[in-house]
């Protein structure tokens, strides 16, 4: 399992093409806040003395949670060209448990999903401070090493399952395309989740994807927030971190931090369970 998790490690790393369209949407996610909606997000926010800073954490959030999913999903799509080129016929007919080739497929993404993750937070950092924000505390930054541990288990997952559903390369490739496109809407980077329908965000709050984000947010724009929310009616702070997605409430029940971790947990472990079905019943 170790030699195929490396095997899948070198494919992704020795081409460069692929690294960088791996992160294509990322790049996209901050030219477009640089270029034109930092400025329209921070007007609306225009009456706190730092909220800059304030968006800039809150996008890079955003880039932040979208990064193991795009990187996990380029990784996992070997699953679906080793079927089209027969080679995986030739893992299948090494004595390796068929189990055991999967769980090399999915370490792989794990790994550079979480290794591109860090190194997108360091990028984050660097834009937070260039754009004249402050770095994180040494507490903050561990927590946040600590989550993408975990979020990037559910991306994973979920990039696992929905490579599954695929048989051929051209259909993942406009599948990853639409994918990247969408998942900036619905992790609340392109729009604050409080200017969609109510239908929309009701899309959005049950994506687990979006709980990530949030779960980010809190880290991120925690102490810039603490700040200048310093005095505010807590009515008024809440209904502004529900519209940037900052918390997610159903009906009147808000989600806590703990809640969002165990329903990324639960979606990592129903997702793993359901593509080792699916994989199961294609082999049969």
């Amino acid at each position: 399992m170790i030699a195929f998790t490396i095997r899948n490690l070198k494919l992704y790393y020795r081409d460069k093409a692929t690294v960088f369209f791996s992160l294509l949407a990322v790049f996209i996610e901050i030219g477009l806040y640089v270029l034109f909606l930092g400025d329209i997000w921070t007007q609306n926010v225009s009456m706190f003395e730092d909220a800059r800073e304030m968006m800039d954490n809150w996008v890079m959030a955003g880039v932040l949670t979208t990064t193991g999913v795009t990187t996990s999903l380029v990784i996992l799509g070997n699953i679906v060209r080793d079927k089209e080129l027969n080679k995986i016929k030739d893992f299948i007919a090494a004595p390796v448990k068929n189990s055991n080739i999967l769980l090399g497929y999915w370490l792989a993404a794990y790994i550079a999903g979480t290794i591109m993750s860090l190194i997108t937070l360091v990028i984050a950092q660097v834009y937070v401070v260039w754009d004249g924000g402050q770095l994180l505390s040494p507490q903050a930054c561990l927590k946040l090493i600590l989550l993408l541990f975990v979020t990037n288990l559910m991306s994973t997952a979920m990039m696992l399952l929905f490579v599954a559903l695929f048989k051929t390369s051209n259909a993942l490739s406009a599948a990853n395309t639409i994918l990247g496109t969408l998942i900036g809407f619905l992790t609340g980077i392109y729009l604050p989740i409080g200017m969609y329908p109510d239908s929309v965000q009701w899309i959005i709050r049950l994506f687990p994807v979006s709980h990530a984000a949030s779960l980010f947010r809190k880290i991120m724009m925690g102490d810039v927030m603490e700040v200048n929310f310093d005095g505010i009616p807590t009515d008024i702070v809440l209904d502004i971190k529900e519209e940037f997605g900052v918390v997610y409430k159903f009906g009147d029940v808000m989600m806590t931090s703990s809640a969002s971790v165990i329903y990324i947990v639960a979606t990592a472990v129903v997702c793993y369970l359901l593509t080792f079905c699916i994989m199961r019943k294609k082999q049969k």
